[in-house]
């Protein structure tokens, strides 16, 4: 790499490096906020939910806004946004003002989401893109650390206000270093699927109050009415997708087999494996009497492994490609899931530091190896719009394990104690303790098919020939 792509990718991973620490403080201060606004359960559930609805539903049309009006433009757009959002975050006295401003913050995490894939393909040429986002992994799974241990301690010593503030100087200096270095790319003729966007987000919202209702109040006439709305509403926003010709999931890009097969892979991937990470987190805190912070810190060896090996990854699937790579970080996290299958009451702690560094060679395998196969495979012109539709799937992949993880929980052991359990305000004793590891036992077993799904994809996808740019 030559110095301006060193800086553009430092760029890159430090927009990552927000959004990642954002999140693991953002689940690590549920209990303060829920305490400190007066706010119900459900209500603070809201607070991550609405910032990966808005991710989900907006960054394919924001990364086709990028190949329209520039994508370094629309990154570094995305940067003021969350800096802004996160100052509302920090100052909101009240939880609806709070959630607002978290759709602030989803729609600027949207746009450096749908934007940063498509900044690597313009300034990298293919074989090097596996490094490129291989750094970009790195800022991610640091970010997921750091805020594991930044989260327990702003939090106890400042404040969960805090927890937001920290973006507001980091979003500053980087909006000024990105309008320096950052180019946009060749503009480019699209149209935006505005009908499909709204189908589609109303359609996940739908689905996500139906699972957090359900959690709450059981099966009941209002969440049966939103789970069969949402489905009804899926139908429609496929059907549309097919007629319109400016489709929020490019058909035409699809056909090419390398990208289609790596698209569906990460939406597997992404659906299987963080339902993992809820559920072992609730088991630590409600099982094993551990703090959110102890908890959190015994699953940091595996954010460690992926933010060293990433970059390493990342420059193997450039040498090899990513079938072999990103299957066999399938097969890894399919066997640290079966390790947690193994977990009973008195487990010994060490196994849960195994089963964690074994998830971060998981990770560390796949998501460099297939991020940067699908790049490599887009078509000209339209990098935007599949690092749009690539992130996508992933969010709608993340915000379904969410919905999964709180439900399996709340029909193994009794609702009320399931919401307190899931942010740590509370322990699991007795009988109920076998009752929540059998639920556990089942939603891992979930885990490992899906998972098992998206390695079979992975090795679908064939062999890939990648050459180097001009």
């Amino acid at each position: 790499m030559d110095a301006k792509q060193k800086i553009i990718i430092a760029i890159l991973m430090l927009g990552t490096l927000m959004g990642s620490i954002d999140s693991t403080i953002v689940i690590l201060a549920f209990p303060t906020i829920s305490d400190s606004l007066h706010a119900s359960f459900i209500s603070t559930l809201w607070v991550i939910l609405i910032y990966l609805l808005v991710v989900a539903v907006c960054t394919t049309q924001l990364g086709r806004i990028g190949d329209i009006y520039g994508r370094s433009r629309m990154f570094n757009a995305g940067f003021g946004i969350f800096t802004v959002g996160s100052l509302f975050c920090g100052i909101s006295s009240g939880i609806n003002l709070l959630i607002v401003s978290r759709v602030v913050q989803g729609v600027g995490g949207a746009l450096m989401q749908a934007n940063s894939g498509a900044i690597v393909a313009d300034a990298f040429p293919p074989n090097v893109r596996g490094t490129a986002f291989g750094y970009i992994s790195l800022g991610w799974t640091s970010g997921a650390m750091l805020g594991i241990v930044l989260g327990g301690i702003i939090t106890t010593y400042f404040g969960w206000e805090y927890i937001f503030f920290i973006n507001v100087p980091i979003g500053i200096v980087a909006t000024i270093v990105g309008i320096r270095y950052l180019t946009d790319n060749p503009r480019v003729q699209a149209k935006l699927d505005i009908v499909g966007m709204v189908l589609l987000g109303a359609a996940l919202t739908s689905l996500s109050f139906a699972g957090v209702d359900f959690a709450t109040q059981g099966t009941a006439a209002t969440n049966i009415a939103a789970f069969f709305l949402g489905l009804g509403l899926l139908v429609l926003f496929a059907l549309f997708e097919r007629s319109t010709t400016r489709p929020i999931i490019d058909f035409a890009a699809l056909r090419n087999r390398v990208l289609r097969f790596s698209m569906l892979a990460a939406f597997f991937l992404s659906l299987g494996y963080l339902a993992v990470v809820f559920l072992i987190t609730m088991y630590l805190q409600g099982i094993r009497d551990l703090s959110p912070l102890d908890a959190a810190l015994l699953l940091a060896p595996g954010y460690v492994v992926g933010s060293f090996l990433s970059p390493y990854m990342g420059r193997l699937s450039d040498r090899y490609g990513a079938r072999f790579l990103a299957t066999s970080g399938a097969a890894m996290l399919i066997l640290a899931t079966f390790i947690y299958i193994t977990f009973r009451v008195d487990t010994p702690l060490w196994e849960v530091l195994v089963a964690s560094g074994v998830s971060g060679l998981g990770t560390a395998m796949f998501f460099p190896s297939n991020n940067s196969a699908v790049m490599a495979n887009a078509p000209q012109g339209s990098y935007g719009g599949v690092s749009g539709i690539l992130r996508t799937v992933q969010n709608i992949g993340i915000l379904g394990s969410f919905v999964i993880a709180i439900t399996v929980s709340a029909a193994s052991i009794p609702r009320d104690v399931a919401f307190e359990v899931f942010i740590g305000t509370t322990n699991l004793v007795g009988g109920v303790s076998d009752a929540f590891i059998k639920g556990i036992d089942g939603a891992l077993l979930a885990s490992i098919i899906i998972i098992g799904i998206a390695g079979a994809l992975s090795w679908m996808r064939g062999h890939e020939i990648r050459e180097s740019a001009p």
